[in-house]
């Protein structure tokens, strides 16, 4: 039997959905046996692969690095979840959006340290005028809401999706 392809992608959040997804404990030996992990913070490969079957992704879309790793995502996957409150409508990361993004850096960087008072430059992503859910971007097959979400919800859609059913993907959530 073919495994299905799963990667899993963390964007701008606290990595809480990922820890669900570990908390998963008995449940990812069963789902192990049916799934290859194929990308994800805890598999060492430094490029998203082609042709993943599902996706989970966890985060808003805060940078030009998200968006451009989601948009390569969603051209890859055949099937993309968004993971959480963060992906699903912003949350947390979306607090920021209130406030510009160079007088939120000048906080930050300037105002918030007694030493090296400046924007870093280097190797920093460029921040998006507002962190938002990636629907807002992309396609997104089906939302996972919950900070984080249950570990017994991901591993009910996961086991669902491997039997072939499908939940519907669209949540009335509003952002904001």
């Amino acid at each position: 039997m073919k495994k299905v392809k799963v990667a899993t992608v963390w964007l701008d959040g606290c990595s809480g959905c990922h820890m669900s997804l570990l908390d998963m404990d008995a449940a990812i030996i069963s789902l192990a046996q049916k799934i290859e992990l194929v990308y994800g913070p805890l598999v060492d490969a430094q490029e998203f692969p082609e042709d993943v079957d599902v996706t989970l992704v966890e985060g808003a879309v805060s940078s030009q690095d998200d968006l451009n790793k989601l948009k390569k995502i969603r051209q890859r996957t055949r099937l993309l979840i968004s993971l959480g409150d963060c992906a699903v409508t912003g949350n947390v990361p979306a607090m920021r959006n209130s406030i510009p993004v160079q007088k939120l850096l000048h906080q930050v960087y300037v105002e918030g340290v007694q030493a090296n008072k400046i924007i870093p430059t280097d190797g920093v992503p460029a921040l998006l005028k507002q962190a938002r859910p990636l629907r807002e971007f992309v396609k997104v097959d089906m939302c996972l809401p919950g900070c984080p979400p249950p570990a017994k919800a991901i591993s009910s859609v996961i086991a669902e999706l491997l039997d072939g059913k499908k939940r519907e993907g669209t949540l009335a959530v509003k952002f904001g």
